[in-house]
């Protein structure tokens, strides 16, 4: 109907008021004012939200060129009091002081460039992507299936891990617990028929990685004396490990669920038979219908027979890790992890941070990151160290 006599604003708060007086049906008052429900309820959520009821413009705030230097100073200004605050939360501050502010993406490309988004920061903001490695043993995924009760009372808790290429299923283990012993015996187990892979994917929870405790755990270390890199999935986000998740969803809708077990001995036996019904006889459809072992081949890597101490050609410094998992260096200690305890570290200056920043290296591997100057540990995250 057409809005006679009152603007389009006194219309839309006639509208409302109508609305939370209950003179009609939501429907009914929307179709005597010509608009759509959804329409009508965006009216009433501004009302009530303190929003003026005018149209607003679509045109862009700002442009990224033309961000004042007033306005980027003011954004940076707002970061380093509220570093937790986002790029949307600081443009609705900055609009709340009258500012005109510019667009998410460019305020974002502000904390970038000011260095007030660490790298953490934006894996945790990342949405996960689905991926792929490109070959076999690139990575592995590694898990828990949930445990279950046995005839003989305990609890059986099967260890799983996949090639996250072919889906090939190199450990299916049957452990009585979680703990560091049985892994490291499984691992050993798969590295000795299938070589090594370059990383391992698995959660946060122990014996993978240290939820109560800083630095790395005893896994971890003796999977880089391996060569071997440990990467995590966010913390509460199982789809990281997709296809980890899948087979142990399929382990238990095709095989645990219609058997019993007396005991681990008996649950291996039979975890050995349905390994190899997965790996060579069952179809897979993100294969083609292909099975798992005709995408998968032993990597080139094989175990070694013993761990040989590490050259670290030119470095900087190096250190051994005290007892207590610190290193000492340019007059201050550095907290790095208690199960590098007795081991020897390089450090050298990076060439891609602001001067004073060192790289810790163990082996192969970057293990964290220090500012000498702020005298701080900047990063616990393991990489392979290119020279």
């Amino acid at each position: 109907m057409p809005w006679k006599g009152q603007t389009v604003e006194e219309r839309r708060k006639e509208f409302v008021m109508r609305a939370i007086a209950k003179e009609k049906a939501h429907s009914a008052l929307c179709r005597e004012y010509g608009i759509s429900r959804p329409t009508g309820y965006k009216w009433i959520e501004r009302h009530q939200s303190g929003e003026p009821m005018e149209d607003r413009s679509h045109a862009p705030n700002h442009r990224p060129n033309q961000t004042s230097k007033a306005t980027e100073d003011k954004i940076v200004r707002l970061r380093e009091k509220h570093p937790a605050i986002g790029a949307k939360k600081l443009k609705k501050m900055l609009e709340n002081d009258g500012i005109i502010a510019p667009a998410y993406s460019t305020i974002n490309a502000i904390l970038h460039r000011n260095g007030l988004i660490t790298p953490e920061a934006s894996r945790i903001a990342t949405p996960c992507k689905r991926f792929e490695k490109g070959q076999p043993n690139e990575m592995w995924q590694a898990d828990f299936k949930g445990h279950f009760a046995m005839k003989n009372g305990q609890r059986c808790h099967p260890l799983t891990i996949v090639d996250d290429y072919s889906r090939f299923c190199v450990c299916l283990s049957a452990l009585s617990d979680q703990r560091y012993e049985g892994v490291a015996q499984s691992l050993l187990s798969a590295f000795e028929v299938f070589g090594l892979p370059e990383t391992l994917l698995c959660d946060n929870g122990n014996p993978w990685g240290t939820q109560q405790a800083p630095g790395y755990t005893r896994l971890e270390v003796w999977l880089m004396d391996l060569g071997i890199l440990t990467k995590h999935g966010r913390p509460m986000h199982p789809q990281t490990q997709g296809k980890n998740e899948r087979f142990n969803g399929t382990l238990l809708r095709e095989h645990i669920r219609h058997q019993t077990f007396e005991d681990n001995l008996q649950a291996q036996q039979n975890f050995d038979e349905y390994q190899h019904f997965y790996n060579v006889l069952r179809p897979h459809h993100a294969l083609n219908l292909e099975t798992p072992s005709t995408r998968y081949c032993k990597s080139f890597r094989k175990l070694p027979q013993n761990i040989e101490s590490w050259e670290y050609g030119w470095v900087s410094a190096l250190r051994m890790v005290h007892s207590g998992g610190y290193i000492k260096f340019d007059g201050h200690e550095y907290f790095l992890s208690q199960s590098l305890s007795g081991k020897q570290v390089g450090l050298i200056e990076s060439d891609d941070e602001e001067p004073g920043v060192f790289l810790v290296l163990y082996r192969q591997f970057c293990v964290a990151k220090i500012n000498v100057g702020e005298k701080e540990v900047l990063s616990r995250r393991p990489t392979f160290f290119k020279q």
